[in-house]
């Protein structure tokens, strides 16, 4: 028999390209290929890339060149999002064989199994990249606790800043029958918690008269899924039977993840969005009515172009005097095909560095405070696998992250607690 390939893959970029990263590995399962670590000599590395900040472009770049000199002979591969809005720029670098959008990654398999270990250097890049119009459902199954679940892709709101509709495609998703079908082969392992993810999965269903809270009615019902964790969900479709129902189902778990963006009416205006900031406090006022201990995380944006001092100003007014749990801070970052480019008053790339830690340091006190009001807090809470210097760490129902000295007998294993003793590095010890 002949010596397996060693195949390595890398993932950057959203928990939606995790679970579409692991479903393509499953691909590379059987006596052709070894899967291994992207650090180690292998024959093929495979990067599903992220177009979402020019920071997510340096670091596709950046990989290519490590696994380039860890194996000069090596075949790399770029999948997804960067290979789907420039598969030129990839096509060009050194090293790249393969340039896969995301329409065409998940033939990756058909790509390069008769790939040579050495690429002879006068070879054409293999480049496929087509518009994303049919919907492919996929599943992680490289956490042992938790499997991140595909159930939506794409977007039709196309803010001002983003190239996502244009990496991604139009907003789809399967019914809600083939959906709990999928669902049901992440039940038969023994995974205990699934993160429910997607582009904009408020969206799902729409396209076939079905909607996300009937689908989520009908995914409490499968045995063998013993918690459910929603990802992000747009402020104008997190609705209030969904809000009710996740207080009123254990296995959802009280997490919600809503894109803020900013906290500016007029930065919202600019950037396109679907709301305005009073929809979004009177959702999070209606979660924490219902679910005074839930987690609620936010997206924001700083130094979006038509955002001045003042408005900056606004945006950290509303934050502080919002009971959100904590907020991602990202700094705006220029993208071609967008409309944000025709925005004049563009903001220095200092001002907002400036900003992003302003922002970013509001949010680890908001961080401290969620932590600190949940003391007392009877929780329930799932344990990793890793061993991280004789402990291991979980998330209870609600994201707060705990620890316990390391015992192989707990993994993946829900466990009552009670939160009681936050540590010196701001986890609670248990």
């Amino acid at each position: 028999m002949s010596e397996k390939k060693k195949i390595a893959f890398h993932t950057l970029g959203c928990k939606l390209n995790f679970s579409e990263t692991s479903s393509i590995s499953r691909q590379f399962g059987g006596e052709d290929y070894e899967q291994v670590e992207f650090s180690e000599a292998a024959d093929i590395y495979v990067i599903n890339s992220c177009s979402v900040t020019k920071h997510a472009e340096k670091t596709c770049k950046a990989l290519i060149r490590k696994a380039m000199k860890t194996n000069p002979n090596a075949h790399v591969a770029v999948i997804g999002c960067f290979s789907q809005i420039n598969p030129e720029e990839l096509r060009s670098i050194e090293g790249v064989d393969v340039v896969l959008g995301n329409a065409d990654k998940f033939n990756l398999f058909e790509h390069i199994k008769d790939l040579d270990k050495s690429r002879a250097p006068e070879a054409p890049v293999d480049v496929r990249v087509h518009e994303p119009e049919a919907f492919i459902p996929s599943w992680s199954s490289d956490d042992r606790t938790r499997s991140f679940f595909k159930i939506q892709d794409g977007c039709d709101y196309f803010c001002s800043y983003c190239t996502i509709p244009l990496a991604r495609g139009h907003s789809r998703s399967n019914t809600i029958a083939a959906t709990l079908e999928t669902a049901k082969s992440i039940a038969g392992t023994n995974m205990k918690e699934v993160v429910l993810s997607g582009v904009n999965i408020g969206d799902f269903g729409k396209l076939n008269n079905e909607t996300f809270y009937d689908f989520l009615k009908e995914l409490i019902k499968i045995e063998g899924i013993a918690r459910i964790r929603i990802s992000s969900v747009e402020p104008d479709l997190l609705h209030d039977e969904i809000i009710e129902l996740v207080a009123a189902e254990p296995k959802l778990m009280p997490h919600f993840h809503i894109p803020l963006q900013s906290g500016s009416d007029a930065v919202l205006k600019a950037m396109g969005r679907h709301y305005d900031t009073a929809l979004f406090a009177s959702r999070v006022e209606k979660i924490r009515s219902l679910m005074p201990h839930a987690c609620i995380a936010a997206d924001l944006i700083v130094g979006f172009p038509a955002e001045t001092e003042d408005l900056f100003g606004e945006s950290m007014d509303f934050v502080g005097n919002t009971e959100i749990s904590y907020i991602h801070v990202f700094s705006y970052s220029e993208r071609e095909n967008t409309r944000a480019l025709n925005i004049k008053d563009s903001v220095p790339p200092t001002q907002r560095h400036h900003r992003s830690r302003q922002m970013q340091q509001l949010s680890d006190l908001k961080k401290q405070a969620f932590y600190l009001n949940n003391k007392g807090y009877k929780a329930r809470v799932l344990w990793e696998k890793d061993n991280t210097q004789g402990f291991m760490h979980g998330f209870t129902d609600n994201y707060i992250k705990v620890k316990t000295p390391y015992d192989p007998r707990r993994v993946n294993q829900i466990e009552d607690i009670l939160l009681n003793h936050l540590d010196s590095d701001g986890v609670y010890l248990i």
